[in-house]
């Protein structure tokens, strides 16, 4: 079946399903748009987390270790910057540095970071859209049993060890959805909208907080599918259970519905998960959501158009 699909992602987790989906579709069918509450400044560069590693997923760069940069990275700009005293707990390779050197050289010329991403995915070969959220600044900021931190300072810096009371997405009140995610939300030829497994709360609620966000998804006559980030009552990867735990959440699945109620029509769990009821209006989905290599993402990403389509 033809039409777009629109994709809400964070990073690591939801670049594995847009490759997927990147495979399966046709050039042109696919907008992906990226959580940039994880942005922030380093060394005087711009930097978006969720934007460079969808890029280099999609791109077949990202270093299938790690998840996150470039394959075949070297350091010697760190280790040089080390040696010099600088600020280092931020890692950036050799490779993962041009990415940022262009974007903040093209940001303070005055283009706007979908602009720059745009330009960025075609030089790399890309045929799906990747766009921010937004244009306009928004932050994640975390509230510990410390302080309140920026996001890659709870995250990185200090490798998610403070426990979490309470998550704000500052700027996000104000904040302009962009234009591709309008236009994704509101587009006429459409087929599915997909929340990818990635954190809800770091990286799926960000995008959701802009100004009228929910309130386009929720009208919305296309299916809206989610896949969770849980398995088994774990996170796939990153800090999510440990969040829920810490902000009183049940680790499970039930809590991922609960938190896209009223959102979307169905949830796609693990097939070893399909032990609970799904909210009224919402469909439970079973499937195998890890994703360990190539032909996973793919047969995930055709799993989930079925899905889409049989929903339709």
């Amino acid at each position: 079946m033809s039409g777009h699909v629109l994709a809400l992602s964070g990073g690591v987790g939801g670049a594995k399903l847009a490759f997927g989906l990147a495979r399966v579709l046709d050039a042109g069918q696919l907008t992906i748009i990226a959580n940039t509450g994880d942005d922030f400044r380093h060394l005087g560069l711009a930097i978006s987390p969720d934007l460079d590693t969808l890029m280099y997923t999609l791109a077949g760069l990202a270093d299938p270790i790690r998840g996150w940069g470039r394959h075949e990275e070297t350091w010697n700009c760190l280790e040089a910057l080390r040696q010099l005293g600088g600020d280092t707990w931020f890692r950036l390779g050799d490779r993962d540095l041009a990415l940022h050197l262009e974007r903040s050289h093209r940001l303070a010329a005055g283009e706007s970071l979908s602009a720059v991403t745009d330009g960025l995915r075609r030089r790399l070969g890309i045929t799906a859209e990747i766009a921010p959220m937004t244009d306009d600044p928004v932050r994640t900021k975390v509230r510990t049993d410390q302080a309140w931190l920026d996001f890659q300072d709870y995250f990185v810096r200090r490798r998610c060890e403070p426990v979490v009371r309470e998550i704000a997405y500052e700027g996000a009140t104000t904040a302009r959805p962009s234009a591709a995610l309008q236009r994704g939300l509101t587009g006429h030829t459409l087929r599915a909208i997909v929340l990818c497994p990635s954190n809800p709360l770091l990286s799926i609620e960000p995008i959701l907080s802009l100004p009228g966000v929910r309130s386009m998804l929720a009208a919305r006559t296309v299916p809206v599918l989610a896949v969770s980030p849980l398995i088994g009552g774990q996170a796939v990867k990153g800090p999510t259970a440990k969040i829920l735990r810490e902000l009183g959440l049940a680790v499970s699945n039930a809590t991922i519905a609960e938190r896209y109620a009223g959102l979307i029509d169905a949830l796609i769990v693990d097939e070893a998960d399909a032990d609970f009821s799904a909210p009224a209006g919402m469909q439970l989905l079973t499937a195998p959501i890890l994703m360990n290599c190539a032909a996973d993402r793919v047969h995930l990403a055709a799993t989930l158009l079925a899905a889409a389509d049989r929903l339709r």
